[in-house]
């Protein structure tokens, strides 16, 4: 592996596992627009660079996940049993998105998806919307829809749903840190279920290259791993002190960010 390759790589990882600790995003949103510029500088078929930046960020989210959740649940900011009630759902719509549509989308389409849906959720972090208190998250079956809809939605833009399912859970009342934490436990089914239908659904293209299972590209995926598990709970650590109103500003500026880079690549390959 190219030296400047793997130092980028690493201080990616190390950016990723922190904002995956301190806003329960799962590091996604912050790895496909990268990852999308230096696969292009290692040569990778530019038909090919979205799909992979996408996928190796949602198989790399296995690990973040795990450390991350671990960091938050020390705090009890996990809610295990919003974790039960979502996660059918959540593998349900990934494995849809990932194993289905996900290879069937062309470039443009898979970068303005993953912006519109960015500023979106930046826009009602950004508002600080107050829910109504008597509103609270849904029963079974309407906790298993929104579980569809967040990791269907992860499936085609890579991220771990936590842009989705923190203002969703806001929205019911549950309290931002455990929204957060809750995300965080939240990643780990959505990139399984992704993940393999990302290995699937690219396993029969032709053309990838060698260092690509399916449309994962793997040398990434391991150095991306090692250092956002390394920084993860750093992340969780900070959130635990960080006041509700400037965790909502710093997840919305950053996410603000995102949705503009992609939809400048949206643009590119359409015009």
């Amino acid at each position: 592996m190219d030296p400047a390759f793997f130092v980028a790589l690493a201080l990616l990882g190390c950016a990723t596992g922190f904002a995956a600790g301190l806003l329960g995003i799962g590091g996604g949103m912050i790895l496909v627009p990268f990852l999308t510029l230096m696969l292009t500088w290692q040569g990778v078929d530019p038909s090919l660079v979205i799909h992979s930046a996408i996928a190796t960020s949602m198989a790399s989210i296995l690990f973040t996940s795990v450390s991350s959740v671990r960091a938050h649940n020390k705090r009890g900011a996990v809610r295990w049993d919003l974790v039960l009630r979502l996660t059918p759902g959540i593998v349900l719509g990934g494995l849809l998105a990932g194993g289905a549509v996900f290879a069937a989308l062309k470039t443009g389409w898979l970068a303005l998806v993953f912006a519109v849906f960015v500023a979106y959720s930046a826009l009602q972090m950004f508002l600080d919307k107050k829910p109504k208190p008597s509103r609270q998250m849904p029963g079974a079956v309407g906790s298993s829809a929104a579980g569809a809809g967040i990791g269907f939605l992860s499936g085609l833009v890579g991220a771990g749903g936590g842009f989705v399912s923190v203002p969703f859970m806001a929205w019911c009342n549950v309290p931002l840190h455990q929204a957060v934490g809750t995300s965080a436990a939240l990643g780990f089914p959505i990139a399984l279920a992704n993940t393999l239908g990302y290995v699937w659904s690219g396993m029969g293209k032709a053309g990838l290259p060698p260092e690509m299972i399916g449309y994962i590209y793997w040398p990434a995926l391991l150095v991306l791993a090692f250092f956002s598990v390394l920084v993860a709970p750093l992340g969780a650590r900070v959130a635990h002190r960080l006041p509700v109103k400037s965790l909502k500003r710093v997840f919305a500026f950053l996410l603000f960010g995102l949705a503009i880079y992609m939809a400048s690549k949206a643009y590119q390959a359409f015009f």
